[in-house]
């Protein structure tokens, strides 16, 4: 079987310098042969520009019409990324795994209810796709 692709959704537009970047990457890092990775980080568009805004959208909304699982960075509210979590667990049916430092009671309940998993880290959170998620060498799940 091939392997399950994962998109990577999370804060870009006003997040820190380096952050949507930073967890994206050590998410690849932690996932790297087991699973093929959609990161939208990977497109050179500029947040704000009337001309982009659409393709923004629309390439983020394939990959997640793409993607067998969507990994969340759940760490600040976020349009885009509430969107896109919206429409991959109740459009689309997909597993979506979140990692957030909110408690449970700190969550917005559209996050909660359409988050298949939140979890604390992104550790936790990659490990819980691998559990669940990893091929074997049979074509099996472990």
């Amino acid at each position: 079987m091939d392997k399950k692709t994962i998109y990577l959704s999370g804060p870009i537009m006003d997040e820190q310098l380096g952050h949507s970047r930073e967890w994206r990457e050590s998410a690849k890092g932690s996932l790297k042969g087991q699973f093929r990775i959609l990161d939208p980080m990977r497109r050179k568009f500029v947040d704000r520009q009337v001309d982009s805004a659409n393709e923004i959208v629309e390439f983020d909304l394939q990959d997640v019409r793409d993607a067998d699982i969507v990994l969340v960075n759940y760490n600040k509210p976020s349009i885009g990324t509430s969107m896109e979590v919206f429409y991959a667990a109740n459009n689309l049916g997909k597993f979506v795994v979140a990692f957030s430092p909110f408690l449970f009671h700190e969550c917005s309940p559209w996050m909660v209810k359409y988050c298949t998993k939140i979890l604390s880290t992104l550790e936790e959170a990659c490990d819980y796709i691998k559990v669940h998620f990893a091929q074997g060498d049979e074509g099996e799940y472990e």
